[in-house]
């Protein structure tokens, strides 16, 4: 029996989708229906049903795929373990993470990883989506925020600080706010939380919490853009310290509240490395993992931010050839 059709079964089970497996393994959906029909006709029973819009299993699917997916997953480790063993790490690391996260944050710490493992290939998606990693098949992924318990294994990667700020047109028009209150006349850039409000958290040096309403007119679910506006002058914005570190740094925003710890959501708010709980981790995983703390250790986000731009240009102004991430096909 060919291994290579049982995984594209699993595959096709766990996406329900000809067409999303054939771009995951970069063929033509032909290919992926001709596994099939060549596993079905080898058990002599019809696996899925396949309609213009969907694809079901069969109840002799269903049953098969529960059998042999524990299998496919112990072949697959097996496979990971034996290339582990060789001296250098190869493959193809897929991750996922925000937008915003990924460009300011991981980006610009590829070229030095890449570089250090020159045969380990990267697939890096960037999506503000929340990615079932095992559905779509990630090796890992950042997440940032408080997590929910979603039974993956979850690392601390590192302390997540939000600060607001404005730029210097808008403080010299308006004036610099002093007490939270103060941001109720004044007007805000706000990130929406989905069934967390809008509301902005200030502690002072005591401890005291308060929470406050911004006044608002734009809202923005892309941190990004809420920068944009600031700089442009619409108003104060709330956002983590690694969004602004170039713009604080320059001058484009002034940090107002520095007498107050801030937050949107929660002030227990972290960088999260997340994998799936398996029994065995592959080296291209445990090594990614491995740089990220070591980039981190005794380093705030802002600082880790400045490091890989500097390293970034760096490659640049060596005229070294970066290795590119795999593009989607």
């Amino acid at each position: 029996m060919d291994t290579q059709n049982l995984q594209i079964f699993v595959e096709v089970m766990k996406r329900g989708s000809f067409a999303a497996v054939a771009r995951e393994l970069d063929v033509v959906p032909s290919t992926v229906s001709r596994a099939i029909t060549s596993l079905e006709e080898e058990l002599g029973v019809r696996l899925l049903q396949r309609t213009t819009r969907k694809v079901k299993p069969t109840e002799a699917g269903q049953v098969y795929y529960q059998r042999i997916e524990p299998l496919i997953e112990e072949l697959n480790q097996a496979r990971s373990i034996t290339r582990d063993l060789g001296d250098e790490v190869t493959g193809t690391l897929r991750l996922t993470t925000s937008v915003t996260f990924g460009n300011s944050v991981i980006v610009p710490l590829l070229p030095e990883f890449m570089a250090k493992y020159p045969k380990l290939d990267v697939y890096c998606d960037l999506t503000d989506a929340v990615v079932d990693i095992v559905d779509d098949g990630f090796d890992l992924a950042v997440r940032l925020g408080h997590l929910n318990d979603s039974g993956l294994i979850a690392t601390r990667l590192t302390d997540m600080r939000y600060v607001i700020t404005a730029s210097p047109s808008y403080l010299a028009q308006y004036g610099r706010p002093e007490q939270p209150e103060d941001i109720q006349h004044h007007q805000c850039l706000v990130f929406p939380h989905t069934g967390l409000g809008t509301d902005w958290l200030f502690r002072d040096n005591n401890g005291e919490i308060k929470s406050i309403t911004p006044n608002s007119r734009l809202q923005l679910t892309n941190a990004l853009a809420l920068k944009e506006c600031a700089r442009a002058g619409m108003g104060l914005v709330m956002c983590s310290e690694w969004t602004v570190t170039r713009e604080l740094y320059e001058g484009s925003l002034v940090r107002v509240f520095q007498d107050y710890d801030t937050a949107m959501a929660s002030f227990d708010s972290a960088a999260w490395l997340v994998y799936p709980s398996r029994q065995y981790l592959p080296l291209k995983v445990r090594v990614f993992i491995d740089f990220m703390k070591e980039k981190f250790v005794n380093c705030t986000l802002s600082e880790c931010l400045i490091r890989g731009q500097k390293t970034m240009q760096a490659y640049s102004q060596a005229d070294v050839e970066t290795p590119a991430l795999a593009e989607d096909h």
